[in-house]
């Protein structure tokens, strides 16, 4: 009976720190936009323009070479992605489309 006692009460004390850990924002946090989303990179430049101290005239030119770098990312993932799908079957595209979701993630 003690034993189930001391179980229950470090099962709740652990969701009571989960809940404040939610509630502080350390949540958000830990799990940032992903890399090629408009909000991760928008993270990320913001990032760069804390992070380098930035001038307006550089952060104009650094978020266009940046935008540019993402567009090119973006092709070359679909261009890629595109060639691997023509090798594959129709059941691996799938279990492929699904590995690629879970690595984006």
């Amino acid at each position: 009976m003690a034993v189930a006692l001391v179980l229950g009460l470090v099962f709740l004390c652990g969701a009571a720190a989960g809940a404040l850990a939610m509630n502080s924002g350390l949540h958000a946090r830990l799990h940032q936009p992903a890399f090629g989303t408009s909000a991760g990179n928008a993270l990320a430049f913001a990032r760069l323009q804390k992070e380098l101290d930035l001038t307006p005239a550089q952060s104009e030119q650094l978020e266009s070479i940046l935008n540019d770098m993402w567009q090119y990312y973006r092709t070359v993932l679909s261009d890629s992605e595109s060639r691997v799908e023509q090798v594959l079957t129709p059941e691996q595209r799938q279990k492929f489309k699904r590995l690629l979701q879970h690595q984006i993630k």
